[in-house]
């Protein structure tokens, strides 16, 4: 990180105030300044550990001939799903009422 791009002026920390929407009136402006100090210090402290990788690497690619096949393959029948559970009646999985009477 440069060193011309850790200090923060007087111009700047005015464009940050009005950002915020803090006025110089409402807060301990030393205070204030302090702290965004110690923001950007951070910010140097980040970047020493910063990579050039691309960030993008960190998640898993995919390829298309990975992911599944787009044929049709038969589901099971409403005969079957009946046997797994009491809960399918007159083609439709009956759950438990969640809006009205209370859950």
């Amino acid at each position: 990180m440069d060193q011309t791009h850790k200090t923060i002026d007087a111009t700047t920390f005015e464009n940050l105030l009005y950002l915020s929407r803090l006025s110089p009136e409402s807060t301990d402006v030393g205070v204030l300044a302090d702290q965004v100090r110690q923001i950007v210090d951070y910010f140097g402290v980040l970047s020493q550990f910063a990579g050039d990788e691309n960030p993008y690497d960190a998640y898993p690619s995919t390829t298309v001939e990975t992911l599944r096949s787009s044929e049709i393959s038969p589901s099971l029948e409403q005969v079957d799903v009946k046997k797994i559970t009491p809960e399918f009646m007159d083609g439709y999985f009956r759950v438990p009422k969640v809006l009205g009477g209370g859950a």
